[in-house]
């Protein structure tokens, strides 16, 4: 009665470990400076999982604003020859939507990089 599901079973565990035999078998170990994560060969001067200053969130919002109007803006363009001028002022309402973002980020500072 389970014999479909024993035999699945087996296959899918001496595939694995077949994977895993190749693996080992052929894998090149890397000497120590190639296998450091960035920077040429460099040290790394923080820690991976260190806070980000504040600006950068700022930045990120900047950023996601104007992503999301290209998210949008593309199958706008499609479509706008079918919906006529209704498109073009919802088009344009959204977009001040994002102005008033952008405009709100400049505010804060967030295109100063100083």
């Amino acid at each position: 009665m389970y014999t479909g599901i024993a035999s699945m079973l087996s296959v899918c565990m001496i595939g694995g470990a077949g994977a895993y035999l190749l693996h080992r078998v052929t894998a090149v170990v890397p000497d120590a400076i190639v296998s450091l994560p960035f920077q040429s060969g460099g040290w790394p001067e923080e820690h991976a999982l260190s806070r980000y200053h504040v600006r950068w969130y700022l930045a990120t919002l900047v950023f996601l604003a104007f992503d999301v109007e290209m998210l949008f803006m593309y199958p706008w363009a499609v479509v706008v020859v079918e919906k006529g001028f209704s498109a073009v002022v919802e088009m344009f309402m959204f977009l001040a939507a994002l102005i008033v973002a952008v405009v709100w980020a400049w505010r804060e500072g967030a295109l100063r990089w100083s």
